[in-house]
């Protein structure tokens, strides 16, 4: 399957007794070279709903399958979104989120490994995936961002790949939870990602 199945379940004789559950598909035998991430999605799990997310590796192809690689090795699943400022952005994808000790370092760890800035054309609307980095462009790592309300002055100078199709609703809702902090951007509740489930479409 290339797509979540919803699974209903119901007990005969047993009014009122049944249960709905949604089904992945099985990623963990797919190969990134195999599939075609123009048409792969990934569906952002959290705990205030889910997030569907398409690509363009037509405009950053490097990013695409940066973030892909790292959705299929599981290693989104269980950060936070750690800053979140209304009509702006939400940002998530740091590995030192897991650890709440870690509080200090949210926002400042990685992969292990850098990508060049693929700056295009692609505008900073609300819903648009693009990727955080420092003050260098090319440090790029696994840090990401939704925008929650266009951002023209991100244009040009972020490298956006991507863009929410489905789960509009639930970016609203993360994007006004209660935040504090010394930045006023740390959610007050965990804005947890359970798992980023990718939808694989292989290369026909």
């Amino acid at each position: 399957i290339e797509g979540m199945v919803v699974v209903a379940v119901g007990w005969s004789g047993q009014v009122g007794v049944d249960c709905t559950f949604k089904v992945a598909p099985d990623s963990s035998n797919v190969k990134l070279e195999d599939l075609d991430l123009a048409k792969t999605q990934v569906i952002l799990v959290t705990n205030y709903g889910e997030m569907q997310l398409a690509f363009r590796p037509d405009k950053a192809p490097r990013h695409v399958e940066n973030f892909v690689k790292l959705c299929l090795q599981g290693f989104y699943d269980g950060t936070k979104f750690h800053r979140v400022i209304r009509n702006f952005m939400i940002q998530g994808g740091c590995p030192n989120t897991k650890d709440d000790s870690k509080q200090a370092m949210w926002g400042s760890g990685g992969p292990g490994y850098r990508i060049d800035a693929e700056f295009n054309d692609l505008r900073h609307l609300k819903g648009t995936l693009s990727m955080a980095r420092t003050q260098d462009p090319n440090s790029a790592g696994s840090g990401f961002f939704l925008v929650h309300k266009e951002s023209p002055h991100l244009d040009n100078q972020y490298s956006a790949f991507g863009n929410l199709v489905e789960g509009v609703d639930v970016l609203d809702a993360i994007a006004n939870v209660q935040v504090g902090g010394p930045q006023k951007s740390t959610p007050v509740a965990p804005v947890v990602l359970r798992a980023a489930v990718v939808l694989p479409v292989t290369k026909k």
